[in-house]
């Protein structure tokens, strides 16, 4: 069986998934943290499958079959959570409903507001460093831009960002402080939404309020959460993936200094070849049943291998060709529970006006280490780089001048 926090996952997945492959098939026997088993299914055709089958892959993690050998403190429960209130673990109607419910909220978004606060604190970051001539742009920027911007969206105060940072990289890195960092995030949304009864904005949260369709104030605590969480990570890691990408792959060498040119193809290469949603628990067999080959269990859980399935030779036959806006990848999912398209809206406006003012303000931006350098995190769910430094020729702060 293979583990799935195996530093490969790291530092060569397209070796990892690779080897899984050959040795496994598409659905591949796995073990979790503490030596829990579970599928984890990296072929194309099978991922769709069982993503357009709710009823027998059911997103209902109460049917695991391993709860009685889980402890409390066990690092991943906030990655796949148990009688948890949210969106994520809802089912059929009631999961449609609430579906709709938060794609309304976030519609009522307006897209060039949006864009402004991103413009806004992208340029307040870059001058933070701008005149030093080099930086580590995932700790100085890609990590705190999309919090900041979601903060605004969704009613909570600026100051609160660097917290909220925090216990989400904590949250989803599945570590030691995984769930210290899921009890700051519930209590922040406990505190928003007390706030926004009292005095209501113009701002996500009071709309959720506004609005609830029946859902109760816990529910739609946990659906804020799910929304910062699904939010700012894996924006985060789709800004930094994206500059990696452009900085040292010579498919993108000379079009860099064309900033906005490149941009929106670097973006769509990285959600097929590092997306940040690596992999996702979860989806749990209502019955007996088999997939790719292998006999699933009821309640056995299946991981969804995002990446794994990007990877399909069957689909993606020549790695080295840009894919030319094919947007067939799995890292926004698919079906019932797929990533909301106004969710998507919000974390690509983000992401591209990271990226956009970045080359803007220090068009000659350049890797400050050699590329076999880089590291990612250890996680074995979301891919991002530890840090990501550069040198640049020094500019001038914009202030207040924009």
């Amino acid at each position: 069986m293979v583990r799935l926090g195996d530093p490969v996952f790291q530092t060569d997945p397209t070796r990892a998934y690779r080897e899984m492959r050959r040795d496994h098939g598409p659905v591949v026997p796995i073990v979790l943290e503490g030596g829990v088993p579970a599928w984890l299914v990296i072929g194309y055709r099978e991922l769709h499958q069982l993503l357009a089958d709710p009823v027998l892959f059911s997103r209902d993690s109460d049917l695991w079959n391993q709860w009685d050998r889980i402890p409390a403190d066990w690092p991943l429960r906030p990655s796949i959570g148990q009688k948890q209130p949210s969106i994520l673990y809802t089912v059929g109607e009631r999961h449609r409903a609430r579906s709709a419910m938060l794609s309304d909220a976030l519609e009522e978004v307006d897209p060039f507001a949006l864009r402004r606060y991103a413009e806004l604190y992208a340029d307040e970051l870059v001058d933070g460093f701008c005149t030093e001539g080099r930086a580590d742009i995932v700790h100085r920027y890609a990590a705190l831009l999309p919090v900041r911007v979601l903060a605004k969206v969704f009613g909570f105060a600026d100051e609160l960002g660097p917290g909220l940072v925090t216990a989400l990289n904590d949250m989803m890195d599945g570590g030691a402080r995984a769930l210290a960092g899921q009890r700051h995030l519930a209590t922040s949304m406990w505190e928003l939404l007390a706030r926004k009864r009292a005095a209501p904005g113009d701002d996500v949260a009071s709309l959720l309020l506004e609005n609830t369709h029946g859902f109760t104030d816990e529910e739609i605590s946990e659906d804020l959460m799910v929304l910062v969480t699904a939010g700012h990570q894996p924006t985060a890691d789709w800004i930094g993936n994206s500059l990696r990408l452009m900085l040292t792959d010579e498919r993108f060498a000379v079009s860099l200094a064309g900033g906005r040119h490149s941009v929106a193809e670097a973006m769509n290469e990285v959600l097929w070849e590092d997306t940040p949603s690596q992999n996702i628990a979860g989806r749990w067999a209502t019955r007996d049943t088999s997939i790719g080959d292998r006999l699933i269990k009821a309640g056995d859980m299946l991981v969804l291998g995002f990446a794994g399935a990007n990877f399909d030779p069957q689909v993606r036959t020549d790695g080295s060709t840009l894919t030319g806006g094919n947007n067939a990848f799995f890292s926004f999912g698919h079906g019932e529970h797929r990533c909301p398209f106004p969710a998507q809206e919000t974390a690509e406006v983000i992401a591209r006006t990271a990226i956009e003012v970045l080359l803007d303000r220090l068009p000659d931006l350049d890797l400050a280490v050699p590329e076999s350098a880089l590291t990612w995190r250890p996680s074995p769910f979301m891919r991002g780089l530890t840090s990501l430094p550069v040198t640049f020729t020094p500019a001038p702060v914009y202030g207040d001048s924009r």
